[in-house]
């Protein structure tokens, strides 16, 4: 049964939707200005490390520290996304993230900074990314109700790519202009910016989701949740090998532009630009679904899993420039249908945890997956790496089809009407003939 996102395809004068909100318009600029501003610490503090310690593999562990929180406490930040006001929290992480930030900043240009206490900053940094990201994506519903949240998942999507491609470009031009210090210090102006504008908020128009009052058990109550129902169950799995075999780009894509086509720094700043143009058209492309279903998850996944196999094999550099492009298109139209199923698929009063699971997942593979794949590209070279890393999302794909199949009493079947070359529909029943006589 599909999921309905809106009655029909949007129209084009539509494409953007949810900016009509007010509430949402501000949220956008926040985010825009946050995310962008985020991506410029992040490579910022990484290079301050590198200063500091000249060792890439402390910088490592900086990467770490931040994914850590998000491992071992991700479902808790769900319980809180459930049992408070997400403005409220918000207002909350935005705050302490700029007072972290101030300091962080205020450290890194006086010249006292130290690898500990970079390391301690970063930490709590990353704690209370447990509490905003949860809380975050179950906000946007309040925002802008069931009707406009496929289009604001789409939105906030290109937002995040477009922050990443924006905010290392600028730290970049700030550690050498000024030093990494100052870098760090715009997310300090960004988290202002924000918390102005979660003030500014109509909280009357908002959509506010029941809050769950404090019991035992509420971890265990969201796993069985999911576990029952299977478009939240599958849809986890998928992501799961998604996050951690095909999302590690960057290490692939470092081995590419090295090793295999020694174009070094600027190759991988071409390739990195490839994707992340790809992604916004993916964004833009997202907004005009009008329906979702568990098959769009899996045919996705399986696309997005071929393309990245086949820019790994691709024997010809144009060849490569050109699948790149679809790569991030592809990732940017799974994460986002992904994204979309569990929050539709998921009841308002548990949804806070249900995201905490995706958040953790996305995280959690991506954290296992960076220093996995790197190994691999390092001993059995970045084209291999770069085919297993999308071969594993894509086997991965029709296993679970074929589960799906079984256990549904479904059938694969190929059409040549546009729109359904490729269904999933109910196995006939053979009924038996009578018995004559």
């Amino acid at each position: 049964m599909p999921i309905a996102i809106a009655m029909q395809r949007p129209a084009w004068r539509d494409t953007f939707g949810a900016l009509r909100v007010y509430n949402y318009r501000l949220y956008v600029i926040a985010q825009f200005v946050s995310n962008t501003a985020g991506w410029a610490q992040r490579i910022a503090v990484d290079w301050l490390v590198l200063e500091l310690t000249n060792s890439v593999a402390l910088v490592g562990v900086t990467i770490a520290l931040q994914f850590l929180p998000t491992l071992l406490l991700g479902p808790y930040g769900g319980v809180i996304a459930d049992r408070f006001p997400k403005r409220s929290v918000l207002i909350f992480c935005q705050s302490s993230v700029g007072v972290l930030s101030l300091v962080l900043a205020i450290l890194a240009i006086s010249g006292h900074a130290q690898l500990l206490l970079v390391y301690a900053l970063v930490l709590a940094i990353g704690v209370l990314q447990v509490f905003d990201g949860p809380a975050r994506s179950v906000f946007v519903n309040e925002m802008v109700g069931p009707h406009h949240l496929r289009n604001a998942i789409s939105v906030n999507a290109s937002i995040f790519h477009l922050g990443a491609l924006l905010g290392p470009a600028i730290s970049g031009v700030l550690i050498v202009a000024v030093g990494s210090g100052w870098a760090i210090a715009i997310n300090v102006v960004a988290a202002a910016i924000g918390l102005c504008l979660l003030l500014a908020m109509r909280i009357g128009e908002l959509l506010v989701a029941p809050r769950r009052q404090a019991s035992k058990g509420q971890i265990r109550e969201a796993v069985r949740y999911i576990m029952a129902k299977p478009t939240l169950f599958w849809t986890l799995v998928m992501v799961a090998f998604v996050a951690t075999f095909g999302m590690p780009m960057p290490a692939l894509l470092a081995g590419m532009a090295d090793t295999v086509y020694g174009r070094g720094a600027t190759g991988y700043g071409l390739y990195n630009s490839l994707i992340a143009v790809g992604a916004l058209l993916g964004a833009l492309a997202s907004t005009r679904r009008s329906s979702l279903r568990l098959r769009t998850i899996v045919l996705g996944a399986l696309l997005y899993g071929l393309l990245q196999s086949l820019a790994g094999f691709a024997p010809f550099y144009p060849m490569f420039l050109a699948l790149l492009p679809t790569i991030g298109l592809s990732r940017l139209l799974y994460n986002t249908a992904g994204e979309t199923m569990m929050q539709l698929s998921s009841n308002m009063a548990i949804r806070g945890r249900v995201m905490a699971f995706w958040t953790m997942v996305i995280v959690g593979g991506q954290a296992i997956g960076g220093p996995l794949m790197g190994w691999l590209a390092e001993y059995l070279g970045a084209r291999t790496a770069m085919m297993i890393s999308g071969g594993v999302p894509a086997a991965a794909a029709v296993v679970i089809a074929i589960l799906l199949s079984r256990s549904g009493r479904l059938q694969v079947k190929v059409g040549v009407r546009r729109g359904s070359w490729i269904s999933i529909v109910p196995r006939p029943v053979i009924r038996p003939r009578p018995v004559e006589g």
